[in-house]
């Protein structure tokens, strides 16, 4: 009977070592059974012993290594990653054509951009704001009135000594349409409401690519002094001006309110905007891995197996009497 229990004992001890070979890898596994001696003494049959050595030594461990996402975000907007990545992904994944098309013009455009705000000690990430406003295109002319490259309005323009053709309010745009193609724009008069007069400006500068960056860096910086050197909410002032930006930090009732404070005040137009300007910074910023496809977001987990013939070994003792 004791030799039974004995015997129980070790095979036990066989099946958790075996066991524990699935659970963790082990540099060497040495089982020792020693003092164990009974009466009348027996070694254990060669192939129960076999067997439960060949288990031991070819059982494969299931391990799941962590493999950490290899996107990379810029500087100055690492501390936004948390609040942005499931967005920066589900852009990289809705848009990736538009990624490519931005992408490869900006390659003309881009350079002279960064050029300019070095001039202005401004971020570089502000550069692709070019994408986002005209899509790199001189003529672009929004339904507010914004026109060129950097869709500057009547009123900056006219602020940052720009010549400019007046654009045509809501109201007057039919007019306008009419007027524009025979050579007339619209002006107010003092007196008798809205007239026409001829067109005596024949060039637009938001339509000329260094004059309308310069004015553009320009606005950017005055933004800065008044909104403390802030990224996202001056990316948010260019979108829907400064008045409403500071409006929006006035219904949060906290001091100097993040963008992420004050979004769900801004309009959703501008929410969107701000959230694109960090997705063209990361996404570019990380180009070659996103046109090859190999860019991750979130930590991804590797199922590892491995075979531990060479590494486990499970020796076995002899019962005795």
């Amino acid at each position: 009977m004791v030799k039974e229990s004995k015997m129980l004992f070790l095979s036990i001890q066989i099946i958790f070592i075996v066991f524990m070979g699935k659970l963790k890898r082990f540099s060497a596994v040495l089982v020792l059974l020693v003092g164990m001696q009974v009466t009348n003494a027996q070694s254990i049959p060669s192939n129960q012993l076999q067997y439960a050595t060949e288990m031991g030594s070819k059982v494969a461990a299931d391990r799941y290594v962590e493999v950490p996402a290899n996107i990379i975000y810029p500087t100055l907007l690492k501390a936004e990653l948390a609040q942005s990545i499931d967005y920066v992904e589900k852009f990289a994944k809705n848009r990736a054509a538009y990624l490519a098309r931005m992408y490869v013009k900006g390659k003309k455009y881009f350079p002279k951009v960064l050029k300019i705000l070095g001039k202005h000690h401004l971020p570089s990430e502000y550069h692709v704001l070019l994408a986002l406003e005209s899509a790199f295109n001189a003529k672009a002319i929004s339904s507010a009135g914004a026109v060129g490259y950097w869709q500057i309005m009547d009123e900056v323009a006219k602020e940052y000594g720009l010549q400019y053709i007046p654009q045509p309010t809501a109201a007057e745009k039919l007019k306008a349409e009419l007027a524009i193609k025979n050579g007339f724009t619209l002006s107010k008069s003092n007196t008798n409401g809205t007239v026409l007069v001829k067109n005596t400006i024949q060039k637009d500068d938001r339509n000329h690519f260094i004059k309308s960056t310069n004015a553009a860096a320009r606005y950017l910086k005055d933004r800065t002094k008044n909104l403390g050197n802030n990224l996202l909410l001056i990316v948010a002032s260019y979108n829907c001006g400064i008045g409403n930006v500071w409006e929006a930090q006035r219904k949060t009732g906290i001091t100097d309110a993040s963008f992420w404070q004050i979004k769900k005040y801004l309009p959703a137009e501008t929410q969107a905007y701000v959230m694109n300007f960090i997705c063209l910074n990361v996404l570019f910023y990380n180009y070659q891995k996103f046109a090859n496809h190999s860019l991750t977001f979130h930590p991804t987990y590797k199922k590892v197996q491995e075979n531990c013939a060479d590494e486990q070994t499970i020796t076995v003792g002899k019962i005795s009497d």
